[in-house]
């Protein structure tokens, strides 16, 4: 005979649901990368610039994210390179 309280022991779901409810809040935490319109990555560069993260090579066309020392030809990618950038940087400080 098979005990009932097996059947009625729902700790299993509780830890999944848990795990799950985890998940999507760091998932609502995470910085977005996806998504950048032209218009947002080229200020976004632009400010990049201004602060000195960014060095535009002209002659060769390309933009140096100077913290990596990754170079880019594409301000879309070079703005999504930096967000990702940051936000690992950040999750390191913050398991410090």
């Amino acid at each position: 005979m098979t005990d009932p309280n097996i059947l009625d022991d729902t700790t299993a779901d509780y830890e999944r649901l848990e795990t799950e409810l985890l998940a999507q809040d760091r998932d609502a935490a995470r910085v977005s990368t996806a998504d950048v319109d032209r218009t947002t990555a080229q200020q976004l560069a632009s400010d990049l610039v201004d602060d000195g993260v960014v060095t535009a090579v002209a002659n060769q066309r390309v933009l140096v994210h100077e913290p990596s020392g990754e170079a880019f030809d594409s301000i879309r990618q070079l703005v999504v390179f930096h967000r990702g950038w940051t936000a690992g940087c950040d999750a390191n400080d913050e398991m410090s």
